[in-house]
């Protein structure tokens, strides 16, 4: 068993955006557009800095720089899908890479009080160790958002266990490369990600597989979290993709 990080690190990050759709530059259109229906804006903040915890290969850096934030910071563990947004990106970009952990990133790239929106998207926060550090996150979250600051949190909800066949899931395949999900509950708090990737070279198939610990978080759960940490939820309901869209601000 591996954990998030290696997994992406040695299976996921090469296909990364591939398995996504592969178009990197419709994928910002469609999250710039989900942040901008939700009210996100650099409009009512000063200067206000933009974070992506979790920015993969950068859809949702992409999208906030779209938006106009003069500052976005993109915090990954792979240093792969910082590379390629970084490629994505180009020179005269407001994205930043950091390379670091999501659960002690923000003090360092947001002073407390100044960032006007914080996401953590694409189902990132599930690859947490355990829910005392969504709590936590959460804190710091709080204390790094400018008063009015936005906080959008996109995942998938598998408090609800699938069964039988129905636990596997298909991602994407082409001609040469076929991806393909199976879920396995193990208890009330996590469940084990199997990810199997085929690919056919010169005519032979191959697989390699990596499997991790996912956390199984509740949207009613969640909500209630980021009411202690002292965050008001704007909007919590299931949006594109299957994903939870979960919009909270800084009072």
């Amino acid at each position: 068993m591996a954990t998030a990080t290696e997994h992406y690190e040695d299976l996921l990050a090469d296909r990364y955006t591939w398995m996504l759709g592969g178009d990197i530059a419709a994928l910002a259109e469609e999250q710039s557009a989900l942040l901008r229906g939700l009210g996100v804006s650099p409009d009512e903040f000063d200067d206000a800095v933009a974070v992506d915890l979790g920015c993969g290969s950068g859809a949702q850096s992409l999208a906030l720089a779209g938006l106009g934030f003069r500052s976005v910071a993109a915090v990954d563990t792979s240093r792969k899908l910082l590379d390629e947004l970084a490629r994505h990106a180009g020179d005269r970009s407001p994205v930043r890479t950091v390379h670091a952990d999501i659960l002690t990133a923000l003090p360092h790239v947001a002073g407390p009080g100044t960032a006007g929106v914080v996401v953590c998207m694409g189902d990132t926060l599930p690859h947490l160790p355990a829910v005392s550090d969504v709590v936590t996150l959460l804190g710091e979250v709080r204390n790094a958002l400018a008063p009015g600051g936005h906080l959008v949190i996109t995942y998938r909800d598998l408090t609800r266990p699938l069964r039988g066949t129905d636990r596997f899931l298909p991602v994407r395949s082409d001609e040469n490369h076929l991806l393909t999900c199976f879920l396995e509950y193990r208890d009330e708090e996590t469940v084990m990600v199997h990810d199997l990737l085929h690919t056919r070279t010169d005519g032979q198939w191959s697989m390699r597989a990596s499997s991790y610990p996912k956390l199984r978080i509740g949207a009613e759960w969640l909500s209630a979290r980021c009411r202690a940490a002292g965050l008001e939820i704007v909007h919590d309901a299931t949006g594109p993709r299957g994903m939870h869209v979960l919009h909270a601000r800084r009072p």
